[in-house]
């Protein structure tokens, strides 16, 4: 778990930074470094942890996420919460796994995906397994 504050930080600023970038309705003389400086300012981001990529060279942001970058951090949260149901059942529970298999699987994209989650997990996602799992908890 070393550096795992650190880690998670760095990828919530380059996500927050992400986010920014694709909420501007006028890039017509568009400073990005500035652009970037003032993000991170008002995220309270300190020197020493930069986003994990700088806006400039940033290709998540041109070649097709649309903002995405944030799904690398909450596809952590469900995967660590959704395996937090196994260790709860026993990792080898049929009940959970048949759970799994018909809410999740089986569906893929016929409903909306919070309301499968839901229906498999019972509640909506936790944070507190992602944070355990990073030693952040």
């Amino acid at each position: 778990t070393f550096n795992q504050g650190f880690m998670t930080t760095e990828l919530l600023a380059a996500a927050l930074l992400d986010m920014e970038l694709h909420n501007l309705t006028d890039t017509d003389n568009l400073n990005v470094v500035a652009f970037e400086k003032e993000t991170m300012d008002k995220l309270g981001l300190i020197p020493e942890i930069a986003p994990r990529y700088r806006a400039t060279y940033f290709s998540h942001i041109i070649g097709g996420y649309a903002a995405g970058y944030y799904s690398y951090l909450w596809a952590e949260v469900l995967d660590t919460d959704a395996f937090e149901a196994f260790k709860e059942h026993g990792v080898f529970d049929k009940n959970t796994a048949g759970s799994f298999r018909k809410n999740i699987l089986e569906k893929g994209g016929t409903e909306e995906p919070m309301a499968l989650y839901r229906a498999f997990r019972g509640a909506d996602p936790s944070l507190e397994p992602l944070l355990k799992n990073r030693g952040l908890e």
